[in-house]
């Protein structure tokens, strides 16, 4: 097992790392086909129509009681723990991989389990991908602590859940493997790409093996019918990107008013529970996650009025739930309002043209992916989700188009960040990755270390420092009340020629290049090392075993030369 850490201190461990990817994704499919379990078989028995998404089939009075229910059994499970441990979701994710090596609490993904499954049972307007993107992530950092990996493993081990998680939960494993390399990663490596793709078959395939291979849409035959409608697929693009501009700045908006609230967070998920109950007893098609209404506006089922109303009551009410703190996922509502939007854009168009045009239903296949792609800012991953739901590779081209426009009115006209990073940086906090911290990252301080060096007390004789230096070490590490620094051997071989044989020589004063140091683990990544060496002002590393003993020795002139190299 030491071997097998060792190697996955190394960027080229793809064997290795192909193993955990499988292994990860085996484990992901069973926590999130339990995750399915608990929300889809409770509804079914609870939901007249035996439809585990018709909260329509609920009678008013119902509808508004259902999620102030739920609010005040989110707070008995969340006044259990503390603030800390109420972190979850993507935000959560990625502050952990930004800030603490991937290292996923067990305890916060427990809490995010229950959570959000008490959210979507209770009818609260939210989605269950971020809580799945969550739970995959938090099972790779899982095993990876387990095992006791090292950190750069860790990091891809996250990635590996969070694409299985997506793969779990939508049948869609390239659409995982994409949104965790876009959104998570932020890289496309092959030592990345190879363990987080075979994650995502897994994970997909034990839910396939628990659940069966439907889709989770029912989505018709549709086609563009003629170049013509190009200009109209670049319009929509436009309205869908102004409309996610509108759901990132609600969101950020409110999340920057809970934060400075008087407000505790039980005021604030009654709060939730209220807005969502008003708004279900005039739109119930708010409620849950609405597979069932994104499906029937896929077939055309939904007049224009019923389809602006729960437009404006989704769009109005899911960023500001969200930012209020619901412990629950934003992509599955962000299908949910770029089908609306589409669906109503398509039947518009339909109706102010004379001639045959694509289906209404094609729009809104359009309208999810243009949504989801410039609200979280992943556009590769929307576009391969669109086409994996549909099945249709006709939809590529105007997808592409509509997904590009969207993301650019987003990104470039209005400035707007995906809701993911704009969220950390209410926070004080931010996601993105230089070139060198990507490098580093990759590599553990294991596979550079010099593991070529003899360790000496600060004073010993003139015969001793020569039997230190029979086996040409790189490095003489001087002991001095456990403070370590590096002595050059070269200078000490020169001293030794200087003194006859039972001269003391203190190691601390001679003339010579000395190095102090600091303590990491193992475990730790270069990148981590680099920040090390920069808090304590030194030059070198003292790499400490799981038994605090030293294993290896690390230069900051070493870690530079892998960066030149790489």
């Amino acid at each position: 097992m030491q071997h097998f850490r060792h190697r996955l201190a190394h960027t080229e461990a793809l064997p290795q790392m192909v193993v955990l990817g499988i292994i990860c994704g085996i484990i992901c499919g069973v926590v999130l086909g339990t995750f399915r379990l608990l929300l889809e078989m409770p509804l079914e028995q609870f939901l007249p129509s035996g439809i585990n998404d018709d909260f329509e089939s609920l009678p008013t009075w119902l509808r508004f009681c259902l999620p102030i229910i739920g609010s005040l059994l989110l707070i008995a499970v969340l006044s259990r723990v503390t603030p800390l441990g109420r972190k979850v979701g993507v935000i959560h994710l990625l502050e952990r991989m930004a800030y603490h090596q991937s290292n996923l609490p067990l305890k916060n993904a427990i809490v995010q389990f229950f959570a959000a499954c008490i959210a979507l049972l209770f009818g609260h307007s939210c989605g269950k991908e971020g809580p799945a993107i969550h739970l995959g992530a938090a099972c790779g950092s899982q095993l990876g602590q387990r095992l006791k990996l090292p950190n750069n493993t860790l990091r891809i081990l996250a990635g590996c859940g969070c694409a299985a998680g997506i793969a779990a939960t939508f049948n869609t494993p390239l659409a995982g493997v994409v949104f965790a390399m876009e959104v998570v990663l932020l890289e496309y490596t092959v030592i990345g790409f190879m363990p987080v793709m075979v994650a995502a078959a897994t994970g997909a395939l034990v839910v396939q093996f628990m659940f069966g291979r439907d889709l989770v849409l029912t989505v018709p035959a549709m086609n563009i019918q003629s170049l013509q409608e190009v200009p109209y697929v670049i319009f929509l693009g436009g309205m869908i990107g102004l409309l996610a501009v509108a759901f990132i700045y609600i969101m950020t908006k409110t999340l920057k008013w809970s934060q400075h609230s008087v407000l505790t967070y039980k005021s604030k998920l009654i709060l939730a529970g209220v807005l969502t109950g008003g708004c279900a007893v005039f739109y119930p098609q708010v409620m849950g996650i609405g597979y069932d209404t994104i499906s029937s506006v896929l077939q055309g089922e939904l007049t224009l009025a019923v389809l602006a109303g729960i437009l404006l009551a989704k769009c109005l009410l899911t960023p500001i739930v969200l930012g209020l703190g619901l412990p629950a996922g934003l992509i599955g509502p962000t299908f949910f309002i770029g089908a609306i939007a589409g669906g109503i854009l398509g039947a518009l168009g339909a109706d102010v043209v004379d001639q045959e045009v694509a289906h209404a239903g094609f729009y809104a296949m359009l309208g999810m992916g243009s949504m989801m792609g410039a609200v979280a800012n992943a556009p590769m991953a929307a576009l391969v989700a669109i086409l994996e739901l549909t099945g249709n590779p006709n939809i590529i081209f105007p997808a592409m188009i509509s997904i590009v426009i969207s993301n650019l009115i987003a990104r470039y006209v209005f400035k707007m960040p995906s809701i993911f990073v704009a969220s950390m940086q209410i926070q004080g906090m931010d996601y993105r990755y230089q070139p060198l911290n990507q490098v580093l990252n990759r590599s553990a301080v294991g596979s550079l270390m010099s593991t070529n060096f003899v360790k000496a007390d600060s004073v010993i004789s003139c015969q001793g420092a020569l039997s230190a230096l029979e086996n040409d070490p790189s490095w003489v590490v001087i002991d001095s009340e456990n403070k370590y620094s590096l002595l050059s051997p070269g200078d000490l071989h020169t001293m030794t020629r200087q003194l006859a044989p039972h001269d003391d020589i203190d190691l601390l004063t001679m003339p010579a290049l000395r190095l102090d140091t600091a303590d990491i683990d193992e475990k730790a990544t270069l990148q981590e090392a680099l920040d090390k060496m920069s808090e304590n002002s030194v030059e070198a590393l003292c790499v400490l075993d799981s038994n605090q003993n030293i294993c290896g020795l690390l230069t900051r002139n070493q870690i530079e030369q892998h960066y030149r190299q790489n």
